[in-house]
């Protein structure tokens, strides 16, 4: 099963290409808007297309609130409450799969 979600996702994300700003979505834009070193159209517009192949809207609303508040995943993370430890099972699960597909390109 993962290896057909990876198959989709990179087909997907293979036949994105157009744009310039690439797939637009709550992540991209949360991604773009972050300080971090490695943001860049392409791996924002790549780590969207894997959240719209992996997770519903209102887990993507969610992450996207970790890159304002980091502190969130961390208590996300170590909560108890089945709900939490549902969705971060997804999260990683998602994050597993960017990490696989969407490798910032450096020069």
């Amino acid at each position: 099963m993962r290896y057909l979600l990876l198959a989709g996702a990179l087909a997907s994300v293979a036949a994105c290409g157009g744009g310039s700003r690439g797939a637009t979505g709550a992540i991209s834009e949360a991604c773009l808007d972050s300080d971090r070193r490695d943001a860049s159209v392409a791996l924002c517009s790549c780590v969207q297309q894997v959240a719209n192949q992996s997770l519903s809207g209102s887990d993507q609303a969610r992450v996207v609130g970790f890159f304002a508040n980091p502190q969130l995943a961390q208590d996300t993370r170590q909560s108890n409450r089945s709900s939490d430890e549902r969705f971060w099972g997804r999260y990683r699960a998602f994050t597993d799969l960017a990490s696989e597909i969407c490798v910032p390109v450096s020069f």
